[in-house]
């Protein structure tokens, strides 16, 4: 068998399991319409409803990404609760009300700041409640065995609406409009719910219900668990320090390099290809393991410390993909390791903290890593990302309880 089709074989080996190829076919269509939605919403923000005002910008992530911190007690408890699938249709549904909403409400041309900011939140709250369930949803589809491979395959279906869905966005802003963007991803919704309801129930494995004492189990059960808090605590490191993406392409190619908007964005588009080369090297990985972890953590550490070095654009640009290899690689090898070290009655608690994790770690680190990018420069910022990489490998040599985690993930 040659080698190519045998990684091929191994890379796509959840796809056989009938019901995660009906939902992974309907979600690639929606992670499409998701991108489009946010391209679409950061621009009508930015040159329709202020005069090109970045703070705008920021206060309507920060509305959509809160609810993942203010909710965290109850989001991952409802996925461990209750049917994940029913609650997946809730969840998908209103988010595409949501998106119909705001479309008919920007197309009539009525939209405002203010309103801007209210869909954020409600949006931002739906989908707190959407990611643990649909992350531990996966494991009903296809088991212990290929989770591993099942969660990279969603990250290769994430990057890819990430890479389609912009470009989609920008074509259709040009062509009929801001609010058709978010039309058009009220309807992508569509695919997702027609696949849940294809599915057989009786193949889906309902979530387990025992153990289910209180909101906050799940923080006590993660922290009485080394291997989980040693995850966590390497997720926060890079989640604080490192995963500011936009703050250091941006002001490494206006400050050190003062290349334009294009440039700009072929740096983005760079990343974007080394995150995809690490999804699709995920997806032919037979299993996960702390090892894995740590070479990601490792690798993102020397990626940030080559582009904080690297003497030309070009160079620059090669560093990023390196960097953008190596988050997946990290970013995926947690979600696995987590949900197969995780008790089923706990798991969609233990995935709620770690969204939280990784969500609500970068708004905190970044204006330290700003102040630091403001007066020492971004190289110095770069270099920061770098340690937080180093750091959080150590976190994993130091760490006790790592045996156990290996065995159980392999």
């Amino acid at each position: 068998m040659p080698l190519s089709f045998a990684f091929g074989t191994r890379a796509l080996r959840s796809l056989r399991h009938r019901h995660y190829a009906i939902w992974a076919s309907g979600a690639v269509v929606s992670n499409i319409g998701t991108w489009m939605q946010r391209t679409a919403q950061d621009w009508l923000v930015l040159t329709q409803l202020t005069a090109h005002d970045a703070t705008a910008v920021g206060m309507t992530m920060a509305f959509q990404m809160a609810p993942q911190l203010l909710f965290l007690p109850w989001t991952g408890y409802a996925a461990d609760r209750f049917d994940r699938r029913a609650l997946l249709m809730l969840t998908q549904g209103l988010m595409g009300a949501l998106s119909l909403g705001l479309g008919i409400l920007t197309v009539s041309g009525t939209a405002r700041l203010w309103e801007m900011y209210v869909f954020a939140f409600l949006f931002g709250s739906v989908a707190a409640f959407d990611g643990p369930a649909r992350q531990t949803f996966v494991s009903e589809l296809v088991g212990r065995d290929d989770l591993p491979n099942a969660v990279a395959l969603n990250s290769v279906s994430f990057n890819a609406g990430r890479m389609l869905g912009p470009v989609a966005a920008g074509a259709c802003i040009a062509a009929v409009g801001t609010g058709w963007a978010f039309v058009l991803n009220g309807f992508s919704f569509i695919a997702v719910l027609m696949s849940l309801l294809a599915l057989n129930g009786r193949a889906v494995t309902p979530p387990a219900r025992r153990g289910s004492r209180g909101l906050l189990e799940g923080f006590r059960y993660v922290w009485r668990q080394p291997d989980l808090r040693t995850i966590v605590l390497m997720l926060l490191l890079i989640g604080m320090f490192g995963l500011n993406f936009p703050l250091f392409i941006s002001t490494m190619a206006v400050s050190v390099f003062h290349v334009g908007a294009g440039q700009y964005g072929l740096l983005s588009a760079c990343m974007a290809v080394g995150t995809m080369m690490g999804a699709v090297l995920a997806a032919g990985r037979e299993k996960v393991s702390m090892a894995t972890l740590r070479t990601g953590a490792l690798l993102f550490g020397v990626g940030c410390l080559l582009a904080a070095i690297a003497p030309g654009y070009g160079l620059f640009a090669a560093a990023l993909g390196l960097v953008g290899l190596a988050t997946l690689t990290f970013t995926t090898t947690t979600n696995s390791l987590m949900q197969l070290s995780a008790a089923p009655e706990m798991r969609g608690r233990v995935m709620a903290i770690r969204l939280a994790v990784a969500l609500g770690g970068t708004p905190v680190g970044a204006p330290v890593v700003g102040w630091v990018a403001n007066h020492f420069g971004p190289r110095w910022g770069l270099g920061l990302a770098a340690a937080s990489g180093f750091a959080a490998a150590l976190v994993s040599l130091r760490a006790r309880g790592l045996k156990r985690i290996e065995k159980t993930a392999s």
